[in-house]
């Protein structure tokens, strides 16, 4: 939230201008423009012209109309696909050239490491895009570490809010609910997993959200990936 996001306010016109011949940003710029359409509408909806002709004046008049309609997509903080296709590929490019590295504590990547060696499998879902999450752990201040996962879920599995998303994500790793420790900072996603038989510690880290007095002695606490124990097997 406090680094992505303002990353795309702050570049989207300079990425448009450097990228705008490109065929996958034409097609964003398509895909934008067709929801600007499907928008007119709406209070404060910003259209994006069609290129009338040639000439730098008015390839900045289409490229301003770009970057008014996403700024005013993310002040409502709208999750359309069109929006969300041209922030992926942003960053994409973010992360590559290394003007954004996803921030990794230093206890996860050793704790992980252990866990995996004990034979046991770890998956990422968020509700960020599965594509954004590969780009995190990919170009991590650790290095890439996507190895240390097997597999990723997005809220196309379904909202994280909801009990049976965590039901399919048992089922499609083919292991029983109450074999799997989900781990998060949000208690409306603890009670949704603790609804599906999930196992579910929250972590309490930097920047999260505060918890009430009640989740605070409801919920299993960590703020370290060393407080974890593996099960023992015997």
């Amino acid at each position: 939230q406090e680094t992505l996001f303002p990353y795309i306010k702050d570049n989207v016109k300079e990425y448009l201008r450097a990228h705008w011949e490109e065929e996958e940003c034409q097609r964003d710029v398509g895909l934008l423009r067709k929801q600007a359409q499907e928008d007119s509408s709406l209070d404060g909806a910003v259209p994006i012209p069609l290129e009338s002709g040639s000439g730098e004046e008015e390839l900045e008049r289409v490229i301003q109309a770009v970057v008014d309609n996403v700024h005013w997509q993310m002040s409502l903080d709208r999750k359309t696909t069109a929006l969300k296709q041209l922030q992926g590929h942003m960053w994409r490019a973010a992360y590559a050239t290394g003007h954004v590295k996803g921030e990794i504590f230093e206890d996860v990547v050793p704790a992980i490491r252990k866990w995996r060696e004990a034979g046991m499998k770890v998956y990422i879902y968020s509700s960020g895009s599965v594509e954004a999450q590969k780009l995190l752990f990919g170009y991590s201040t650790e290095g890439d570490i996507l190895e240390l996962f097997d597999g990723h879920f997005d809220t196309k599995i379904g909202p994280k809010v909801e009990s049976e998303s965590y039901r399919r994500i048992a089922a499609s790793i083919g292991c029983a609910t109450n074999n799997i420790l989900f781990l998060t900072d949000v208690p409306r996603e603890a009670n949704a997993a603790e609804e599906a038989d999930t196992h579910v510690a929250v972590v309490i880290r930097p920047g999260n959200a505060g918890l009430t007095d009640d989740e605070k002695s409801y919920y299993s606490l960590i703020s370290s990936f060393t407080e974890l124990f593996l099960p023992s097997s015997t």
